[in-house]
């Protein structure tokens, strides 16, 4: 059902945990299968120096988290943002049809938590 990517973002996911006294912290969740997501992250210079994510849900879920972080550990905040949800899912090689709702608040989590540290820099 799911590809190689997929499984191994599943299996062994990067960037699990959260960063004690994040810049930012970004919380969204899918009331349609139950899934939650929150992402941490850390701030210099406004590039994202770390991310860390969270996650109850599912397989497709977990990955999407796990693939967002890799996707913008590294990035200025304006690149950042440009991460879609269509992005992750298609750097992921593709979801299952009955699977791509599961991956649609990954990046909705990380656009949260840049969201949450730019209103605490005002």
């Amino acid at each position: 059902m799911y590809n190689d990517v997929v499984l191994d973002h599943f299996s062994d996911p990067r960037n699990v945990g959260e960063i004690p006294n994040a810049d930012g912290i970004g919380h969204v969740g899918n009331p349609i299968d139950g899934d939650k997501i929150t992402i941490y992250i850390k701030v210099d210079n406004d590039v994202l120096t770390d991310i860390k994510f969270k996650t109850f849900g599912c397989g497709a879920a977990i990955a999407a988290s796990s693939m967002v972080t890799v996707m913008a550990k590294e990035k200025t905040l304006t690149d950042a943002l440009q991460i879609t949800n269509e992005a992750v899912a298609e750097a992921l090689g593709g979801l299952p049809s009955q699977k791509i709702k599961c991956s649609n608040i990954a990046a909705d989590a990380l656009h949260d938590a840049i969201a949450d540290y730019r209103s605490k820099k005002r």
